[in-house]
Formats: C-alpha cells, sequence, structure tokens
C-alpha cells in the first residue's frame, strides 16, 4: 500500500476515533498520526489474533474498519498514560 493510501486511511480512522473517544483531540496531524499507527496496530493484531494476514491492503471498508479499531485501542492507551492533565 502506498505511502498515500497510508495517509488517508489514517486520516479516515484516526477522524472517526476522535468522534468516538470524546474528549480533547490531537488536531489534524495528530488524528492523522493516531490513525496511521491504529492502521499498524489494527494490522498486527488482525493477523495475530484473526489469523488475516493482510487486513490492511488499500482504501477499502475492510482497511478503514481494522484501522479505526487500531486507532481506537491507541488512543485509549495514550489517555491511560500518566501525566496527561485531564480533559
Amino acid at each position: 500500500m502506498g505511502i498515500l493510501s497510508w495517509i488517508i486511511i489514517g486520516l479516515i480512522a484516526g477522524w472517526l476515533a476522535g468522534m468516538v473517544m470524546k474528549g480533547g483531540g490531537y488536531g489534524v496531524v495528530g488524528d492523522i498520526i493516531l490513525g496511521i499507527v491504529g492502521a499498524l496496530v489494527g494490522g498486527f493484531l488482525a493477523a495475530a489474533v484473526f489469523n488475516i494476514p493482510d487486513a490492511v491492503n488499500g482504501i477499502n471498508i475492510t482497511s478503514i474498519v481494522v484501522a479505526f479499531i487500531g486507532a481506537v485501542i491507541v488512543v485509549a492507551i495514550i489517555r491511560a498514560l500518566p501525566g496527561r492533565a485531564p480533559v
């Protein structure tokens, strides 16, 4: 998958995760970064847990769902870290 696809999937997944996980946002760039990291986490979990190889493989619904689930996990982990001001 090309870098443009990763950015588009990251943007969509980060935006969706920001809408679902209420609270202080991370801005457009932060949402894109969290979405891209979420796509990596979601793809890894899909391959490891559900035995779905190459779960994030282009701009499609499956990739968006996997990246969204990964982004929600990443946002939850970041918010659980100590040292962050409560929002």
